[in-house]
Formats: structure tokens, C-alpha cells, sequence
């Protein structure tokens, strides 16, 4: 059974959906350039209503005031962590996490997994995401995939989540291909951006249960 984080919900109706679907992780993006931004007092009341996953706040180079916010409005399982930040800083922010944290790192080329040494035995879990493209204003959520067979060769000793342009229609492939025990989604479970789809979120669980 592959493990699934539905990523950037907004809604009781979301969170609904995806505890329906199997999540083992639901996740709330707390990142104003993000379509899928809630600050972190919705994020926390969010949060109440989730009754079988595990809550994620994501973030991206958040300071010490912002994680204070989330850690008070949301007490959040887990933090993702999307960007630049150090494993320093990896370790800092653990302690506003019940769980632990959460790095994600973008993927284009094989050689983009050195990035990940770093953080072995630092993160407590760690995600592989398209590569943004330059210019962008996010660095994920962008739904571009990549060539997910790079993680077989991945070499690292905690566990770990494939994500970037999955939806119903490539997950099994993509899965398959990276060899991975589980998968992060957001754009591809949503009929606009931001705006996520309850059939979209068990039409993809429906795909991933039926590799």
C-alpha cells in the first residue's frame, strides 16, 4: 500500500474527501505566492477536522515568528520545509513540529540528488519535487513531473515521498518507476488551481490502490 499526502487543501469538504480517499497525511500550504495559501489560523482550525491523517504545514524559508504562528495556531504533526532551507535549520524548526520535519528538495537531472546527502538522518522525511522553472515565483505546486526513475537510485536511509505532476493518469507509472512507498499530490487533484476536486482526489487514490 502506497502512502499518500494530498497536499494544499482549503476546505472542510477537501479534508473530507481526502481522509475518504486513504490519506495518511493532508497538508496546508501556508505560502502566499501559493494558489493554495491559508494563513495559519485557518490552517489550525483545518486542522480540527481532520480525524484519521497526519496534519503537514508547508512552508517555505519560514523564520522563527512564522513557525511560532503555525506551531500555536495549528500544532502541526509535521512541517515541510520547501525551501532553501539548511539542515541547520532543518534541525531548528523540528522543534515546532509534534512529529518532525519534512524536506523537500526539486529534482530535474541526476545529479540534483547529491542535494539530499546533507539532510540523511537530519529530516525526518524527505520529498522529491520537479525542479521549478526560472523565474518562478514557487517552488512547487507547479504540476511539472520529471523523470522519476532518477530516485531508483536514490540512496538514503530515511524515508521519502515522490511528488511533482502526479494525477490518476501517471501515478502508477511514476510510482513503479521511482520504486516509492509514497506519493504527495496537489495539482493534479484539482479542477483549477486551488481548487480541489473530490472525485479527482479518489480518482487518484482509486489509480494508485489499483497498480
Amino acid at each position: 500500500m502506497t502512502d499518500i499526502k494530498f497536499c494544499g487543501l482549503k476546505t472542510g469538504r477537501d479534508i473530507a474527501a481526502a481522509e475518504k480517499a486513504g490519506a495518511r497525511w493532508t497538508g496546508y500550504v501556508i505560502f502566499p505566492k501559493s494558489p493554495r495559501h491559508v494563513s495559519p489560523v485557518l490552517a489550525g482550525e483545518l486542522c480540527h477536522l481532520a480525524q484519521s491523517s497526519e496534519t503537514v504545514a508547508v512552508t517555505v524559508n519560514p523564520d522563527d515568528d512564522l513557525l511560532a504562528q503555525i506551531r500555536d495556531a495549528m500544532r502541526p504533526d509535521w512541517i515541510q520545509l520547501h525551501g532553501a532551507e539548511s539542515p541547520q535549520r532543518v534541525v531548528q524548526a523540528r522543534a515546532y513540529a509534534k512529529r518532525g520535519i519534512i524536506k523537500a528538495l526539486p529534482i530535474a537531472e541526476a545529479s540534483d540528488l547529491e542535494a539530499a546527502r546533507p539532510y540523511d538522518r537530519i529530516a525526518d522525511l524527505m520529498l522529491f519535487d520537479a525542479k521549478p522553472p526560472a523565474g518562478a515565483d514557487r517552488p512547487g505546486g507547479l504540476g511539472h513531473g520529471y523523470d522519476y526513475s532518477l530516485l531508483k537510485t536514490l540512496q538514503i536511509s530515511v524515508p521519502w515521498l515522490l511528488s511533482g505532476g502526479l494525477d490518476d493518469t501517471n501515478v502508477c507509472a511514476a510510482v513503479k518507476a521511482a520504486g516509492a512507498g509514497a506519493v504527495d499530490v496537489s495539482s493534479g487533484i484539482e479542477s483549477a488551481p486551488g481548487v480541489k476536486d473530490a472525485g479527482r482526489i479518489a480518482g487518484f487514490a482509486a489509480a494508485l490502490a489499483a497498480c
